[in-house]
């Protein structure tokens, strides 16, 4: 079993929850910015709303084996069958719209990535590279732009808080708890 380190963490981290810890610990606001991750991530993120993020984590290694290792090509590629199939998946979210939404965002994803070269090019088309940090948001002007033209290019489940935790998780925006032991500012 995962050994807790006692030492402060943001206020949402459930202690008692070994793979929420690890997640807060080593994932959650860490740059990383390769494409197989941040599809991962964005699908991951659209199956949250109107849910927790911990029920969307403990559910992931799930989430995983049923989208094919989130490998876009074949994700973008799903029929009707197959999302029939994770409709029908008691170990994921079996959210209708949402699976629908993830076949299609795989297929504007990877438009975006012929378009600019990587997912992380896109999004840089907005975002300085920089990290932001701040804590007390859930939009900004950066999730709000991101969110507007995910959504004209056809994108579902990419509304302006999704898209900030999205950034949050992969590491765009810092917002540990000034009282987490991961707290940073841009000092």
């Amino acid at each position: 079993m995962f050994e807790v380190m006692r030492m402060e963490r943001c206020f949402w981290c459930n202690m008692k929850n070994d793979v929420y810890v690890r997640y807060h610990d080593e994932e959650w606001g860490v740059p990383r910015f390769d494409d197989p991750y941040l599809f991962e991530m964005l699908v991951l993120e659209s199956f949250q709303a109107g849910l927790s993020w911990e029920c969307v984590l403990n559910k992931r290694e799930n989430f995983r084996a049923a989208f094919d290792g989130f490998d876009v090509d074949k994700v973008a590629a799903y029929d009707e069958e197959k999302k029939a199939a994770l409709a029908a998946n008691a170990g994921i979210i079996r959210n209708r719209l949402k699976i629908k939404a993830a076949v299609r965002n795989a297929q504007i994803f990877k438009e975006i990535v012929a378009e600019y070269g990587s997912f992380e090019a896109y999004l840089r088309r907005f975002w300085s590279g920089h990290t932001i940090y701040e804590n007390t948001e859930t939009r900004s002007p950066l999730s709000d732009a991101i969110s507007k033209d995910l959504t004209a290019r056809g994108m579902k489940f990419v509304g302006s808080t999704i898209i900030y935790a999205y950034l949050q998780a992969i590491g765009v925006i810092n917002s540990h708890d000034s009282g987490c032991f991961l707290y940073r500012t841009n000092k």
